[in-house]
């Protein structure tokens, strides 16, 4: 790069990552602030420019991530309705049984454990994703606040 980069380009930038952080607090926050901060410095500062699409174009990319992974538990869920819905699954046979309970819970005869796993799988994927975007966060406001060209991975480039 020919050109040096001054501070208020960096630090611009590194708030156009650490912003991204504010959905925590406001709702689709990670899109609007950087959005916002973005296009009212992009034809001013290259760098800001680049870390803008950079900062936007992954978080697009972890929402679309974890909308597949919400989407892809939900054929178990399902398939394991009928299995909500019967009585007979905790020894209640009718509802009149409840007077005399006798609720006997058998691992042989537990059969929402399929339900459970695919839930279970598409969870540890959703944290996965969470801690994946908390920490290339924070990596990218670091390297932009030093100057550097950081690139995401896993980054789906919607803006280009």
């Amino acid at each position: 790069m020919a050109t040096t980069l001054t501070k208020h380009e960096r630090n611009l930038s590194a708030i156009i990552h650490a912003s991204t952080f504010s959905k925590y607090f406001i709702p689709f926050g990670n899109f609007i602030l950087p959005l916002i901060l973005w296009t009212a410095n992009k034809k001013e500062h290259q760098f800001v420019d680049y870390n803008g699409k950079q900062a936007l174009n992954f978080q697009m990319s972890m929402l679309l991530y974890s909308i597949v992974a919400g989407l892809i538990s939900i054929p178990f869920f399902i398939g394991a309705m009928p299995d909500l819905f019967n009585w007979d699954l905790f020894g209640i046979h009718r509802l009149s049984d409840l007077n005399n309970l006798n609720i006997h819970i058998d691992s042989d005869n537990f059969r929402l454990g399929r339900l459970f796993w695919p839930a279970g799988i598409s969870g540890i994927i959703q944290v996965g994703l969470a801690l994946v975007n908390v920490v290339y966060s924070i990596l990218a406001t670091i390297r932009t606040n030093e100057g550097e060209y950081f690139k995401y991975p896993f980054t789906i480039k919607f803006i280009k």
